[in-house]
């Protein structure tokens, strides 16, 4: 026969962690913060019920006649089923074998052990005993929800102490939580008569969703000493909490109440462990020499006590004596330090004072300059006054001369376009649409160019940017690229655009070059002639340059809006036709309007016309193929010594 197993016992410490503080030794100084688990706020009733209150808990009626007739039949009936809650169909049952018509259709019972096994072709029946199974996802959600607010409320709990009426700590409020973990309790502002105390009051309180307020929900008072050690953390606890569960921190680990759990360790362990004798003989006292000298320390240091009592009381009537001198060279040096103060805050004080004299002086000035601003700008205003009075009464004089000559303008502006008209008559081909010639001259568009003779295009391209020249000249509008007219070898620069110039030699230029500024970049020059040396497209460019001047002439000059920049005679036309727009009859020309000055060979300067000339005469003169020279031109528009708007003229 087998002995029985003895259970050896280990260590009572080594079944779990072992607190640092003993029971005794816990005070609320050790309380680090407050846990609490499972946080309900209905308390759950006093009696559980397993089952319905009905007839059937009675004990007379557990084996009635009319109760064991109810079952019997109640076996027979088979439960009733809807139309989506029927019997899967049979699927393909190949490794359990064939099922038999009876078993198919339910009319037979199958063995117990063919019962136990599942055939794995069935389907499991679908779920349908929940309430809400069907319910839609927000329904679901919404239950949730409801269900999560029942339980969630904001928590802060309260210390309280005996003898003290308010409470000695207040936590933080932990919003829409079932388990709150608080802050680490701070007792700075509590003596040490309260930090120092092991019997406390914890308040719980709560607010949820059916509240306006807190009010209490849990109030305990107990005794640190009576907590029980749980844990150093809360990871390693495997016991479910019950509801409304305290845990307390302390220094060491977690506390709690838990009246049913076992506590192996003692109330004070440590008096368990006694110390045990060595040895059973009696061991010997100290000698009468070391109990000798021992006395003779004593009394040394009683003497040396002795002494220094004296020397402090000596020590203390010479403080005494001399206090007043003392106190009197403490005040000296209050006063020194006080001095330097003073003395400190004088020289800031100036340095303020020089300052605010310098803003004041600097505003001073300011305010006279002003002054005398505003006593200028009312004498100024005053003039004005005067003079916008005096100016009054030629006001309308003003404005009916600025109409007439504005007429005035506009008729000679009509004239001059009906003379270019006559020097440069533009004249639509016959059966030929959108086709016209200058000078008899055919100047087709710039997609059509290659069935032109390249000498008539070239002169016909001459008396277009010559007569462009003379409008913009007429209607005061520069060109942004300017034409260079030269009869059959016409030039168009190109001053705004980026382009990179060319290669010039660095070396010194004898004679200075005779073409105007604009021309004396090849880069942005670009003749006007199709048979000029050089790729073609630099002819191309040139003509669209003059196109976008006849555009910029129309769009600035007169507001026209231009459907294809490309016609260039359909253009020109729409130019002179718009500027010889007008009411009444064209002005006639007055003599000497013109006047060509030559000088002679004498130095002489001798006038060419005379104010006694007919206007038909002047009109033959303008007819000869007059040619206008670029340079004066550009110079006649800003340069100095001469008129602007002065057109040279010379005979060919």
């Amino acid at each position: 026969m087998a002995s029985p197993a003895v259970a050896v016992r280990g260590p009572r410490w080594t079944t779990r962690e072992r607190p640092w503080l003993v029971s005794w030794n816990r005070k609320l100084r050790h309380l680090n913060t407050i846990v609490i688990r499972n946080l309900t706020l209905s308390q759950p009733e006093g009696r559980l019920r397993a089952r319905v209150t009905d007839d059937d808990a009675l004990p007379n009626t557990l084996k009635s006649p009319a109760k064991l007739l109810a079952l019997r039949e109640a076996k027979t009936l088979g439960h009733s089923r809807s139309s989506d809650d029927l019997r899967p169909i049979q699927e393909r049952l190949h490794i359990n074998g064939a099922i038999t018509h009876e078993q198919r259709n339910g009319s037979a019972k199958a063995p117990a052990k063919d019962r136990k096994v599942r055939p794995d072709g069935f389907k499991m029946r679908r779920r349908s005993t929940l309430d809400w199974a069907s319910a839609t996802p927000q329904s679901r959600q919404k239950r949730m929800e409801a269900l999560s607010a029942s339980r969630l409320a904001d928590v802060f709990f309260s210390l309280h102490v005996q003898g003290v009426q308010e409470p000695v700590y207040v936590s933080e409020t932990v919003t829409k939580t079932m388990n709150p973990t608080f802050q680490h309790i701070s007792l700075d502002g509590c003596g040490p008569g309260i930090a120092r105390l092991d019997v406390i009051t914890v308040k719980i309180w709560v607010k949820s969703g059916t509240h306006d307020s807190f009010h209490v929900l849990l109030e305990m008072m107990l005794s640190l000493r009576s907590l029980q050690f749980i844990g150093k953390d809360l990871a390693g606890f495997n016991h479910p909490f019950p509801q409304n569960c305290i845990l307390f921190q302390l220094t060491d680990g977690f506390y709690t109440c838990f009246t049913d759990a076992q506590v192996d360790e003692s109330p004070n362990p440590f008096l368990e462990a006694r110390s045990k004798l060595s040895s059973p003989r009696t061991l010997r006292t100290a000698s009468f020499d070391a109990l000798l000298r021992l006395s003779k320390l004593d009394d040394s240091i009683q003497d040396a006590l002795a002494l220094r009592d004296r020397l402090s009381s000596d020590l203390t009537s010479l403080a005494d004596s001399s206090r007043q001198a003392l106190l009197a060279k403490d005040r000296l040096n209050e006063s020194r330090d006080y001095l330097k103060t003073i003395n400190y805050a004088k020289s800031t004080v100036e340095k303020q004072l020089r300052s605010l004299r310098q803003t004041r002086d600097s505003k001073r000035a300011s305010l006279i300059h002003r002054r005398d601003l505003l006593s200028r700008g009312r004498t100024e205003i005053t003039t004005g006054t005067t003079d916008l009075h005096t100016a009054q009464t030629s006001l309308p004089q003003l404005r009916t001369d600025l109409t007439t000559l504005s007429k005035a303008i506009t008729n000679q502006r009509r004239r001059i376009s009906s003379d270019l008209s006559s020097i440069y008559p533009i004249s639509p081909l016959p059966n030929a649409p959108l086709s016209f010639t200058i000078r008899s001259l055919p100047l087709p568009d710039s997609e059509s160019l290659d069935s032109t003779d390249p000498s008539h295009l070239s002169a016909a391209l001459g008396y277009v940017s010559h007569a462009l020249l003379l409008l913009s000249f007429y209607l005061r509008h520069p060109l942004p690229y300017p034409p260079h007219p030269r009869s059959s070898t016409s030039l168009m620069t190109d001053p705004i655009s980026s382009l990179k110039p060319h290669a010039t030699p660095s070396g010194p230029v004898p004679y200075p070059p005779s073409s105007p500024a604009a021309l004396s970049d090849p880069a942005r020059t670009f003749p006007l002639y199709p048979r000029a040396p050089g790729p073609k497209y630099r002819f191309d460019y040139a003509l669209f340059l003059l196109n976008k001047d006849l555009h910029v002439l129309l769009a600035d000059a007169f507001g026209v809006r231009v459907l294809d920049i490309r016609q260039t005679l359909p253009n020109l036309m729409y130019v002179l036709a718009c500027m010889a727009a007008g009411e009444g009859e064209l002005p006639a020309r007055k003599a000497g309007g013109v006047r060509g000055l030559i000088r002679g060979a004498s130095g002489s300067v001798t006038a060419a016309g005379k104010e006694g000339r007919s206007g038909e005469r002047e009109e033959g003169r303008l007819s000869a193929a007059a040619t206008v020279v670029g340079d004066e031109w550009e110079d006649g528009g800003g340069g100095k010594g001469r008129d602007r708007g002065t057109v040279r003229w010379k005979r060919t």
